[in-house]
């Protein structure tokens, strides 16, 4: 099988070498990874990074063979900010769009096996829903600011309907009609991370949906906390993730 690993940063910082962790993982369990960078806001608002990641993906297809991997058993994970184009990603190879780089995704006939998008923001638009959810510090509100700001620009409607693909999550909440079917998805997330709704929101839209999928929260943890895999949650949360993808592959 093949692991496409798109990492976090609020599409502002980090790469794929900050996240070797989560590509090691993978790869122990005899999986050939793909780990990929993309362009960052805001030197390149959106829709840069979807670009370069619908892009990696053709090139997974394409050039799996070369290291072994079979491009019929793709698996999309991310986290995070990753975790908002590996479900957008995810969406383009089973809906018909305008966007050129959708309508290549969408021509290469290849849906995952599998959708793994960890403690996502999932809608970037209206960051100040978080902050209305429950009170956030001014640290964490300004960095909420500031992605959606650097990624989208202050004024969203320049991007007319490709907007959407900012916001996967309002894709599914909407009902999204797909020309194929939507691949199975695991999601886990922190109780103590301050993006928990959208994954709860996620499950809810998942199971409107009737697709399959498996949403665990793991208790008091924090945003991302599966990458500190000496604690004995992200352990589980990377069991649970392979026990997941197991079944589907």
């Amino acid at each position: 099988p093949v692991v496409l690993y798109i990492h976090g940063g609020g599409f502002r910082i980090l790469s794929k070498d900050t996240h070797w962790l989560m590509g090691l993982a993978f790869a122990r369990r005899g999986m050939v990874v793909m780990n990929v960078n993309y362009r960052l806001s805001p030197h390149h608002p959106f829709p840069s990074a979807l670009e370069d990641i619908a892009a990696a993906y053709q090139f997974a297809i394409d050039h799996a063979a070369r290291f072994s991997g079979d491009p019929n058993r793709i698996i999309l994970a991310g986290e995070s900010a990753g975790a908002n184009l590996a479900l957008t990603l995810a969406l383009l190879t089973c809906v018909k769009r305008q966007e050129p780089f959708a309508q290549q995704v969408f021509a290469k006939g290849i849906v995952p096996r599998a959708v793994i998008p960890m403690c996502g923001m999932l809608q970037v638009t209206d960051w100040e829903r978080f902050a209305r959810r429950k009170p956030l510090g001014k640290f964490l509100v300004d960095r909420l600011q500031e992605t959606s700001e650097a990624y989208l620009g202050h004024d969203h409607t320049q991007h007319g309907e490709s907007l959407d693909l900012a916001d996967p999550l309002l894709l599914l909440e909407r009902g999204i009609q797909t020309a194929r079917p939507l691949p199975p998805m695991f999601a886990g997330v922190g109780t103590a991370d301050p993006l928990l709704d959208d994954t709860r929101r996620l499950g809810r839209a998942l199971q409107a949906l009737g697709v399959p999928h498996d949403v665990r929260y793991y208790p008091d943890e924090i945003h991302a906390f599966h990458a500190f895999v000496f604690r004995e949650a992200a352990r589980r949360c990377w069991q649970d993730q392979f026990a997941f993808v197991d079944r589907y592959l």
